[in-house]
Order: C-alpha cells, then structure tokens, then sequence
C-alpha cells in the first residue's frame, strides 16, 4: 500500500501539485484580498462592480469544467493546463488596466476560465486504490495554496499594493513556466468514444447517483452562503478583533488541512465510510449553530479547530464516493460534470447568504446553513449508500 502512494505520488504528480498550490495560493490572493482592495482602492470601483467581478470569476470558472474535462479527454493535459494558464494570466494582468466596470468584470472572468483545467487534471491522477488518501493528500495541497494566500496578501497590501500585484502576476507566469514539463500525454488513455456516447454513459452514472445530486449542491451552498457575511458577523455579532478574526480562519484552515491525510488514510482501512459524512456533516451543522450564539472568542477558536476536523472528515470520502461514478477512460469529462454541480452552489450561496442577512440578520444565514448540514446528515443517515460496499464494481462498470 505504501509503494502505491509513493508511486501514485512520482515526479509528474509532485510537478503537478506544485502548480496547484501556486495557482491556488495566487487565488484566494486575488479573490479574497487583490479584486476588493485594489478594484476599490486603486482603481475606484465599487463594491457591487467588485462583487459582480467575483461572482464572473466563479461563474466561468464553473460553466467551463465540463467543457476542459471533454478536452483533456482529447488533448495533452500540457496543452490545456497550458493553455488554461496563459488566458488566467492575461485575466490577471488586465486588472491593472481596468478602470471600466465591464473590464474589471471581464478580466476576473477571464482569470476564472484559467482556473479549471489544474485541478481537474489532479482528479483524473488519482487511482482505484486509496482513493480517499490520494484525495485527502489534493485537498491539503488545495487547501493551504487557498488559504494562505490571503494571509500572505494582507500583509504585502499593508506595505504596498503596487508590489503585491507583481508578486502575483509573478507566480502565474511560474505557474505557466512549470507547465512546460509537464507529460504531453492525455489525462486519460481515452477510447476516442464519440462526445454523445460518453454523455450516455454519464447520464446513466448520474442517474444512479440521482438521490446525491441535491446534496453536491446543498453542501457547497450552505458553505459559501456564510462568506459574504463572516467579517461583519465576527466583528459585530461576536465583538472580536480582526487579529482574532484571522487567527479563528487560521485555526479552522490548520485543523482541515492537517486533517484530510490521516482522515482518508482512515477512511480507507475502514468498510463502512459513511459514518465519516454522517458524523462529520452532524459535527459541522452544530458548531455552525453554536458559532451563532454568540460565544467569547475561546469557545470559538475550539468550535473553529471542530469545523474544521469535520470538513477533514467529510471531503475525502466524499469525493471517493463521486469517483466510483466516474465513467473508466472518461475521467476528465466525469470529473468536469461532477464539478459543475458542487460549483453550483457556489454561485447560489453568496447571494442567498447576503439575502437573508438583508431580510433576518446575519446569525439566521448561520442557522440557515447549520439546518442545510444538519439535513444532510440525517439523508446520509438514512441512505444506504451502495456505492461505499461495492465502490469497485460501480467503477468498473
């Protein structure tokens, strides 16, 4: 087992994995941190252009993984990731130029259509065996890029605006730089199948797994409904600093990140893996709701250290039940589908969250979303999920 993840995790993987931490550090620098203070800072814009800017960046981002999935079914993932790469560049650095309101937006949507092709690439590494490790390992490596990012963009944006926005229009030209050794061979061994066949195949895949496709949207929606209102919230509701608004991020990040490899590892020794999405979707709907009460910041770093464990916990199994539905010889095309979906949400949950703070204050979006989780982890209480007991035989289908 040991040589498998040493072998699953060679020099391409490691080459691989460098360029997601790189591009996914460059963005959360840009979402989070560069598109509100430089749009509003530098370059005047408001805060509805600058929200529309981001909501453009998700929405390419998620409209196009179907379509760079059926590419890499086809092409080089050299070529796409590439390819990919240079449009997300040159989204970046038109910012800069961008004083009109539809160029800011069309810039970040620019830099989300270069967002896709990486991470799906990743998805199609991952093999039959230890599935929920070698995706406990992606997500570590996602994870600490994305959130590290904007801590580190804070900080520079303290010092100088004009030198964090090279800092980072330097990293995506390394990024493209290190495609240049990446393997010209396709994500896939693709059979050539005709595009309608292979969307037969997935529409009968997608239809044995009808009853989670609500739950891939619910679980990505109630998370991000919080993001809009998570600053006002800390610092109004619970009367904490924006010091110890960082250090709850932090610790919540440290506890995820440090918990996705031991959680697959165990994940994988053990036949019943639902209890990991039953427990972990039940711990995360509860310290939601406790976050709403109002607690003294304390109680919140430990309720923050839970919530984090318990995405740990879900995001391993939950993506190795997803791979057993993804189609043998079509993974990048399977993959790109399965994230449309859960990027649904994504684009729903901010606007909903900022929606029912503007109608009932913004603790009711956190028991909104705990409702949200708490839901899905009864459904999962309930299911019988097959796919756990017999992952294999859906696979090989």
């Amino acid at each position: 087992m040991i040589t498998n993840q040493k072998s699953w995790f060679g020099a391409e993987m490691r080459l691989i994995s460098v360029i997601l931490f790189v591009v996914e550090f460059v963005r959360g620098a840009v979402l989070v941190s560069l598109l509100p203070i430089f749009g509003a800072k530098t370059l005047g814009l408001s805060p509805d252009v600058i929200g529309a800017a981001i909501s453009a960046h998700y929405l390419t981002d998620t409209l196009l993984k179907m379509a760079i999935g059926y590419l890499l079914d086809r092409f080089s993932t050299r070529i796409v990731v590439q390819a990919g790469l240079i449009i997300s560049l040159i989204g970046i650095y038109l910012l800069q130029f961008s004083e009109l309101p539809w160029m800011f937006i069309g810039a970040a949507a620019l830099y989300g259509i270069g967002m896709s092709p990486i991470w799906i690439v990743c998805l199609t590494k991952v093999t039959e065996q230890q599935r929920a490790t070698q995706m406990g390992t992606l997500y570590t490596i996602w994870m600490v890029g994305l959130g590290s990012g904007p801590i580190v963009c804070n900080i520079l944006l303290d010092f100088s605006v004009s030198f964090t926005y090279k800092l980072l229009v330097s990293m995506s030209v390394a990024a493209c730089v290190l495609t240049l050794f990446m393997s010209k061979e396709r994500a896939a061994a693709s059979n050539r199948m005709p595009f309608r066949t292979q969307l037969v195949i997935l529409k009968e895949r997608l239809g044995h797994m009808k009853m989670l496709l609500p739950g891939m949207i619910l679980q990505t929606t109630g998370a991000s409904m919080l993001v809009p209102i998570l600053p006002s919230f800390a610092n109004q509701e619970l009367g904490i600093s924006g010091t110890q608004y960082s250090i709850l991020l932090t610790a919540g990040g440290l506890f995820a990140a440090g918990g996705l490899i031991p959680m697959g590892k165990l994940a994988d020794k053990l036949v019943n893996k639902k209890w990991f999405l039953v427990t972990g979707f039940g711990a995360f709907a509860f310290g939601l709701y406790m976050l709403a009460s109002g607690l003294s910041f304390w109680y919140c770093l430990l309720i923050a250290a839970a919530l984090g464990l318990s995405y740990s916990a879900i995001l391993p199994v939950w993506n190795a039940l997803l791979a057993a539905y993804v189609p043998p010889n079509q993974e990048g095309l399977g993959w790109g589908v399965l994230s449309t979906f859960e990027g649904i949400g994504v684009m729903i949950g901010p606007a909903a969250g900022g929606l029912i703070a503007a109608w009932n204050g913004e603790a009711s979006v956190f028991w909104t979303s705990a409702i949200l989780f708490g839901l899905i982890g009864l459904f999962y209480l309930w299911f019988p999920f097959p796919a756990f007991a017999t992952n294999e035989k859906a696979t090989n289908k």
